[in-house]
């Protein structure tokens, strides 16, 4: 911890600091990388001050599910444009996918990552181990204290990644201690389904075929068959971006997140957009598992509230937009989203629909309960600072000047939003101030709290 002895010291001045369910007007001081103390008033000499009078101060998201694309995908981002985007829109720790090229199927290939990270990533990171067919032995050598999780495809995705084995699957259910985190689509209801709209309309399939093609009942039999195996070996099992009503009843929400052998995450695409907007974005917006239709938008905010979904996260998952307007079957799926990810759950806030510190708690707190994130996802003395300083009153248009991800487009595109991110502080370091970075200390390596 080198870098912690050159590190400034800053001292949070009048904000509103929303932590643990409360919300409270305190200082805050950072010093060693760390959160030295906080209280009603403290006076102290530090390098940084930061006036965060009428401001909101929060501790950084933990995004569980980001697609950044190095190596080998590097056109469409990598991993120093992505994790600066989502630092600007205080994100200040991400996990990110072994869907690269080539994927992280190997304990080699998984720690190439790392290092990249270690020299570019403006945030802190951690890497999920990528299952196949046939790495048992490569994904039984993982760290779990070093590595968020296994990641499993039990839907199609790129290069070698589609886990559609039975023995494969009750090997890695019974046999991996560490958390599985999937991707949950039926892929034999996928291709039956692409099949016929194929039949039907040719290469010019409709991008309103999306939620058809990548159905409820696809979503759902892939879900209920890892709840299945999950409940059968104990597994450790994190569901990603659930986007079904029908999926919801799948989940408990009678006993506290940290007892939980099952959890779920919903991510902010299928929590603000509906079929209907593909007539006005089109493939913008095409993702899997699909934006499907108002119904199943509108059941996932009272799950999301009474605690059947946990997490709340992005799957950003960049692409050019040359590539997004090709035909349906060949116009990739993903939306970029990281930076924008705490804009979107603001402008619920402002409607009602969820207060801020709910909005804390799902983005901050039961990411790091869920995947037991080491001293990090609250503002406690002790723990990391990982902070951020929001002006909850700024408006601000999303535009091509202000957008940070390599892909350099964004569906929020010509959107206003109330509420901006003034300041991010990744372990310590003042990484994001009024618009401008400072890269001259990087994010860390994510730990795990782990037996």
């Amino acid at each position: 911890m080198k870098s912690c002895s050159i590190m400034k010291s800053i001292l949070i001045k009048g904000g509103t600091l929303i932590n643990e369910g409360t919300s409270r007007v305190a200082d805050l001081l950072i010093k060693n990388g760390r959160i030295e103390r906080i209280d009603v008033q403290i006076d102290a000499s530090v390098d940084i001050e930061i006036n965060a009078e009428g401001k909101v101060v929060m501790p950084g998201i933990i995004d569980d599910q980001v697609h950044f694309r190095e190596p080998g995908l590097t056109h469409k981002a990598n991993l120093y444009t992505e994790p600066k985007a989502a630092v600007a829109g205080g994100t200040t720790s991400f996990m990110e996918m072994p869907n690269t090229k080539p994927a992280a199927l190997t304990q080699e290939l998984l720690e190439d990552k790392y290092q990249i990270a270690a020299k570019s990533s403006l945030g802190n990171f951690s890497f999920f181990m990528g299952a196949s067919n046939e790495n048992i032995e490569e994904v039984l050598k993982t760290d779990e204290k070093n590595v968020c999780g296994l990641k499993i495809f039990m839907g199609s995705s790129t290069g070698n990644m589609l886990v559609d084995d039975e023995t494969t699957l009750k090997n890695l259910f019974s046999k991996v201690p560490m958390l599985i985190a999937t991707h949950c689509e039926d892929e034999a209801t996928i291709r039956a389904n692409a099949a016929k709209a194929k039949e039907q309309y040719g290469e010019h399939v409709p991008i309103e075929m999306h939620p058809i093609i990548r159905n409820v009942e696809g979503c759902y039999k892939s879900s209920s068959l890892a709840i299945q195996l999950a409940k059968e070996y104990n597994t450790r099992l994190h569901i990603l971006h659930i986007s079904t009503a029908e999926e919801l009843d799948l989940f408990r929400n009678d006993i506290p997140l940290e007892q939980k052998r099952i959890t779920s995450e919903v991510c902010v695409h299928h929590l603000y957009f509906n079929a209907s907007q593909y007539a006005s974005l089109g493939t913008q917006i095409k993702c899997n598992p699909a934006v499907k239709d108002a119904s199943h938008q509108e059941a996932l905010f009272p799950a999301l509230l009474d605690n059947r979904l946990d997490i709340i996260a992005t799957d950003h998952a960049p692409h050019t937009w040359d590539e997004k307007q090709a035909t349906y079957f060949n116009a990739p799926s993903g939306v970029p989203l990281v930076q924008h990810s705490l804009n979107v759950m603001l402008e619920f806030y402002q409607k009602g629909m969820i207060s801020m510190e709910r909005i804390v708690e799902k983005m901050c707190h039961a990411p790091a309960i869920c995947l037991q994130v080491e001293e990090r996802g609250y503002l406690r003395e002790g723990y990391w600072a990982d902070v951020v300083v929001l002006d909850p009153d700024k408006q601000w248009e999303v535009n091509k000047g202000n957008i940070h991800y390599k892909c350099n487009w964004s569906p929020f595109e010509g959107h206003t939003f109330k509420g901006q991110v003034e300041s991010t502080i990744v372990s310590g370091h003042l990484a994001y101030h009024h618009g401008q970075f400072d890269e001259s200390q990087k994010g860390k390596r994510l730990t795990f709290a782990r037996v």
